[in-house]
């Protein structure tokens, strides 16, 4: 597989572990060579440690799997110190994905997240559907969201990436209006807010009532979204959502997509996006990548 130009970043593949699914890579470590992926989106950060949300917190469904984490982290300096040394050694593009509870939180995490030389790219998170103040509450109205991305951008050293909510009230809009705050490349789809409810406990599964539905279900919407995205922007889109097979990931590179992110499908099968990128190098070499 060609290598992958993202913001000025060169990776080895278009593929990507997706943030939250991938921890900060060590896990995987053991079962693969995770330096044979183009690169490794950590789990989301804030700037203060988060325990994540109470009850249950994985739940299946018949095409995917709903989530409400609440981005448990050990919080931005833990990090910097402890996670990002062992990060380091793996041999592939580190992506710090960073959420916050309020715009001053978010401003100061980016600026910590930017003195970190073996950082390359930082994703800002307004898209979480599992937090209750900050992440998606950023990520619906095209304007509150461009404030945010120009208060960090005042800040920000490295490449910015923005992940964009399927929650958005206008997907193209919101994409635009992160470009045109300074962002260097938007990455979509978050998971969409779901619901699933304990037919005998007669409640929500979910202490948070309402969790973040990805996998499967989700690729032909998230595709439709990539598409429209890379069609009103010309900065870099990444496309997330449902991505299982290479085949699902050349149908995100064709509507527009530079790179993907990959991540229920890996716990399904720790391994499948090694399988993705055999798939796209096979594909590529026997006929040409073409966007629609």
């Amino acid at each position: 597989m060609p290598e992958t130009m993202l913001c000025g970043v060169t990776l080895k593949n278009p593929v990507i572990a997706a943030s939250g699914t991938f921890g900060f890579g060590a896990e995987y470590g053991r079962l693969f060579d995770v330096s044979k992926l183009g690169a490794i989106c950590t789990k989301g950060l804030t700037l203060h440690p988060r325990e994540g949300n109470p009850g249950m917190r994985v739940w299946e469904t018949p095409a995917g799997m709903m989530n409400s984490i609440g981005l448990q982290n050990p919080g931005i300096p833990a990090f910097l110190e402890h996670e990002l040394p062992r990060m380091r050694t793996m041999g592939t593009a580190i992506i710090a994905n960073v959420g916050g509870g309020d715009l001053e939180e978010y401003v100061e995490g980016v600026r910590l997240l930017s003195e970190a030389e073996s950082i390359d790219i930082i994703e800002l998170n307004i898209s979480c559907p599992n937090v209750h103040e900050g992440g998606m509450a950023f990520g619906i109205k095209a304007n509150v969201a461009a404030g945010v991305v120009a208060a960090v951008r005042r800040v920000c050293r490295k490449p910015l990436m923005v992940k964009l909510s399927p929650n958005a009230e206008n997907i193209a809009d919101m994409a635009v209006a992160c470009e045109r705050a300074g962002a260097d490349a938007v990455s979509l789809v978050n998971a969409f807010n779901a619901l699933a409810i304990d037919i005998h406990a007669r409640k929500p599964v979910f202490d948070n009532v309402t969790a973040g539905l990805s996998g499967p279900a989700i690729k032909p919407i998230a595709l439709r979204m990539v598409w429209e995205a890379a069609h009103a922007v010309r900065i870099p889109v990444v496309g997330i959502g449902g991505i299982t097979t290479w085949q699902d990931a050349v149908e995100f590179l064709m509507a527009g997509a530079t790179a993907v992110q990959v991540g229920t499908a890996t716990f399904v099968k720790p391994t499948a996006m090694l399988d993705i990128v055999d798939g796209l190098e096979r594909y590529c070499a026997a006929e040409p990548l073409t966007r629609l």
